[in-house]
């Protein structure tokens, strides 16, 4: 399986980000799934690209040609996708993704993972999309979503396929559920 993690190009400045994502990278690797990221070498994508190289896995990476310009990819992963510009890039990483993490981010990697979870909302694609709640960083948008339904602007339907999962026991679990 495919899986495609969003997740920034920054650390952060919480430790348990660093352990978490590796410890989810080395999964993805030993696990026979594979990597589909943004192909980027440094903060949080570098990490998980270079655990599940490390855990014997497969990491595509699909990054613009703009961050290229800045050198900015990981040169030593599986395979490498550029991209014209960013839509093409978030086009591309859906199409080969069989299953979506949203790993805590910034402003990206939420506008990837509202993308997913709008085309899952919509039926326009058939993939889990899980927010990874690391230590409750997507309460909120969780909480947001709840309000949604209570507001009538939602409902549980349309939100069917969006999970929370508060660890990488949870991701698997969702997956071991959810995915053929």
């Amino acid at each position: 399986m495919n899986i495609t993690v969003y997740l920034g190009a920054l650390e952060g400045n919480d430790p348990a980000l660093g352990n978490a994502v590796r410890e989810l990278g080395t999964w993805i690797g030993e696990s026979g799934n594979s990597l589909v990221y943004g192909g980027s070498k440094s903060g949080l994508m570098g990490q998980i690209a270079e655990s599940v190289l490390n855990a014997g896995g497969k990491v595509t990476g699909v990054e613009p040609q703009f961050f290229i310009d800045s050198e900015l990819q990981y040169d030593e992963i599986t395979k490498l996708i550029v991209t014209k510009d960013m839509a093409e890039r978030k086009a591309k990483m859906i199409e080969l993704g069989d299953a979506f993490i949203a790993f805590p981010g910034g402003t990206g990697t939420l506008e990837e993972i509202t993308e997913v979870m709008s085309m899952v909302s919509l039926k326009h694609l058939d993939a889990p999309c899980i927010l990874y709640n690391l230590n409750g960083y997507y309460d909120s948008l969780k909480q947001l979503l709840d309000h949604m339904i209570k507001m009538g602007l939602s409902s549980e339907n349309r939100q069917q396929g969006i999970y929370f999962a508060d660890d990488l026991e949870d991701i698997k679990a969702l997956l071991a559920t959810v995915t053929k």
